[in-house]
């Protein structure tokens, strides 16, 4: 059986494409650098991160972009013995304007080398690029009113104006023609997330409606001509749990379908899994897939029936089998940042971070939360339950001096456990927390006083989340581990929290930060890094 989420924790948006006998899904990254996840799988149940393609400045470069915008949805395609890559580079979340610059790359291997990118429009996000049977092809996109009361954190429908089609001449580089606003979306409105495809004369349009919250869906519509009119679907939907509160499933939408060369029929979408009693989902917007069937009115349905996803499904092989997820330990010793790391927004890592050999070595420099030049490596959160642990060796000289191990979503929603100096007490440990202070980011200190360290040496730092509940100890060589500061609301670190639904689109990492706001730019280093699930 397929397990969903098949890619857990934050992978949302989710891209499909097949080339021959190899799956390829790509995922919106928002502000974390390099841009865009590919993942790659030969049976749909396993899948593994094969790269991120969007990895120098002439690709991307988000230093000021603020939280939750950057990379949002990007398109995968295969045609013409080319990978296309489309993605929208989101410049502006607050107000009226998305300021939402959209571009295409390709690469002759999913590897690379990826071109420098093709800029298309700004009009809006969400770009797909479809490839028609005679060759000709057409950039699709939903399109963005201003002149609406649509302010960031709570969409409005006039704002989402409707799925934008144009023809694009890969030779020149450009659009070609006049725009087309081809499909208005369904009453339950806010449409994006357009996807193109063919089948016995018939284009298929999938879109995603009614924002990527909890009324999420994937809304299905066909027309004869490519410029429509587009009918709906029967059930309006192919999917979506907005009906269904207890679904283990959430927020179902925002997909793309995929054929097997045996001809079955699969449809991705993101989804996310609240935490028990709650509607806070720390690990974000992951990606599942849904089995479909098509039934004799050619219209797509799910196999399991009904609109919610299911927990499994069955896969194309019914005799795969999902590899169960194991504790990722890794000892900072090789010239290359392991694959599963990440960090915010800047083209240039070399100011930020770099590989000695024997460590990561973090440069310290803005605020943690700074939307410029941050030193901050982090990796997901995949599982409800896990723990990290980390050994630093730092040796501040004053306040304004800090690195340690950070569970972190955005400038005001993390919980920061610090090692910095202290005026009477030296070097000391203490905890910097953010939980969900909007707009102001206002700090608090949970642990007051410090906890006074040794004076030199390194420090083990280690983290606990059990669902809402993050807790952090720490110790020194071969000491026992000890708890410091109290039990910290892990729950606030998720899409929901602080400033609410519609407001976050990434999801909880944990990693390591350091920052140094005199300027100084001192160094941290961290020897290793351990990710543990603590829920299989």
């Amino acid at each position: 059986m397929i397990i969903n989420p098949i890619l857990p924790g934050f992978n949302p948006d989710p891209s499909i494409c097949r080339v021959g006998s190899d799956y390829y899904i790509a995922t919106s990254t928002f502000e974390w650098y390099p841009g865009v996840q590919i993942h790659h799988s030969t049976d749909l149940v396993n899948w593994r991160l094969t790269g991120r393609p969007l990895n120098r400045a002439s690709q991307l470069d988000m230093r000021g972009n603020p939280d939750s915008c950057g990379i949002w949805a990007p398109c995968l395609s295969h045609a013409d013995g080319l990978f296309w890559l489309v993605y929208t580079d989101v410049k502006r979340f607050d107000g009226n304007f998305k300021d939402s610059h959209n571009y295409i790359v390709t690469a002759p291997a999913i590897e690379g080398p990826w071109s420098d990118p093709v800029y298309v429009n700004s009009s809006g996000f969400d770009p797909s690029l479809f490839h028609d049977e005679d060759g000709r092809k057409w950039f699709v996109n939903m399109v963005w009113n201003h002149r609406s009361n649509s302010i960031g954190g709570q969409p409005k429908h006039p704002a989402f104006a409707g799925i934008l089609m144009q023809e694009y001449d890969a030779a020149a580089g450009r659009l070609i023609g006049k725009p087309q606003n081809i499909f208005k979306g369904s009453s339950h409105g806010l449409v994006e997330g357009a996807h193109l495809f063919k089948r016995d004369g018939w284009y298929y349009l999938t879109v995603a409606e009614g924002g990527t919250g909890y009324g999420h869906a994937v809304t299905m519509a066909r027309a004869r001509t490519l410029d429509g009119p587009y009918e709906l679907h029967p059930d309006t939907f192919l999917m979506t749990s907005k009906d269904e509160p207890d679904a283990p499933l959430q927020r179902a939408g925002h997909g793309q379908m995929v054929e097997t060369p045996d001809g079955l029929v699969y449809h991705t979408h993101l989804c996310s899994r609240p935490l028990p009693g709650t509607r806070r989902s720390p690990l974000g917007r992951e990606t599942g897939i849904q089995k479909c069937v098509w039934g004799e009115d050619g219209w797509l349905r799910l196999a399991e029936g009904g609109l919610v996803p299911a927990l499994e499904v069955e896969a194309p092989d019914p005799t795969t089998r999902k590899q169960p997820p194991a504790p990722v330990t890794r000892r900072f010793d090789g010239a290359e940042l392991p694959e599963e790391f990440q960090w915010l927004r800047t083209p240039v890592p070399e100011r930020i971070f770099a590989m000695t050999g024997s460590a990561l070595r973090l440069i310290a420099r803005e605020s943690i939360g700074s939307w410029f030049e941050q030193s901050l490596v982090a990796r997901r959160q995949e599982h409800p339950d896990f723990r990290a642990e980390t050994t630093l060796s730092f040796s501040p000289e004053h306040f304004q001096q800090a690195a340690g191990l950070t569970h972190y979503y955005n400038r005001h929603k993390f919980h920061f456990l610090a090692v910095t100096w202290h005026e009477t007490m030296g070097r000391v440990l203490t905890i910097l927390s953010c939980p969900g202070d909007w707009p102001d980011g206002r700090l608090q200190f949970p642990l007051d006083p410090p906890a006074k360290l040794p004076d030199d040496g390194p420090i083990d730092l280690a983290m606990e989340v059990d669902g809402a509940e993050l807790v952090f100890l720490w110790k020194t060589g071969g000491g026992d581990w000890t708890r410091v500061g109290p039990v910290l609301d892990a729950s606030v670190i998720s899409d929901e929290g602080g400033r609410g639904e519609h407001a976050s689109f990434t999801g909880a990492f944990t990693g390591m930060a350091a920052f140094d706001t005199s300027g100084d730019a001192i160094t941290a280093e961290f020897s290793r890094f351990d990710y543990i699930p603590m829920d299989t």
